[in-house]
C-alpha cells in the first residue's frame, strides 16, 4: 500500500489508538471528568492528526533524498523523536488554554505523553511497516547515485 490511502490508513489507525488512549490517561492526570478532558482529547487528536500527516510527508520527502532508504533504528527514532518533539510545540499551550493553567502546569501534565509518544509512535510504525510493508520512501534504489546527508 503506498501513497495517500497508506497514509490516511496510518494516521487513522494512529490517532483512534492514541485518542483512546490519550483520554484515559488525561482523565486519570488530571482527575477531571471525561466531560472535560474528552474534548481536549478530541483537539490534541485533531490537531495531531493534521500535524501527523504533514510530518509524515515531509519526513518521507527527505527519507527519499537519502542515499541509503534503508528504516534503520537510528531513523525510526529519529523519525519518532522529531515528531512528539514538534508536535509539544502546540500541544502545551492548547492543554494550559483549555485547562487555565500555566504553561510549566500544562507541560508537566503532557510529560507522560511526551516520554510516551515516542515509544508509542516507534512501535506503530513498526507493526504498520510489518502489516503493510515499507512505503516507497524507504526502499533503495540500486541506480541512485547521489550522496546526501
Amino acid at each position: 500500500m503506498q501513497g495517500i490511502r497508506r497514509k490516511l490508513v496510518y494516521v487513522g489507525g494512529y490517532e483512534a489508538l492514541g485518542l483512546a488512549v490519550g483520554t484515559s490517561v488525561m482523565t486519570l492526570l488530571t482527575g477531571d471528568s471525561l466531560s472535560s478532558t474528552g474534548p481536549l482529547a478530541i483537539m490534541i487528536s485533531v490537531g495531531a492528526t493534521l500535524w501527523n500527516l504533514a510530518y509524515n510527508h515531509l519526513f518521507e520527502a527527505w527519507e527519499a533524498r537519502r542515499h541509503d532508504r534503508t528504516r534503520t533504528v537510528r531513523r525510526r527514532i529519529l523519525h519518532a523523536v522529531g515528531f512528539q518533539a514538534t508536535l509539544v510545540c502546540f500541544l502545551v499551550p492548547l492543554i494550559a488554554w483549555w485547562l487555565e493553567v500555566t504553561l510549566v502546569r500544562a507541560f508537566l501534565l503532557d510529560l507522560t505523553f511526551i516520554i510516551y509518544v515516542p515509544f508509542y509512535t516507534y512501535a506503530y510504525n513498526w507493526a504498520f511497516d510489518r502489516v503493510f510493508g515499507v512505503p516507497a520512501s524507504a526502499v533503495n534504489d540500486p541506480e541512485r547515485q547521489e550522496v546526501t546527508v
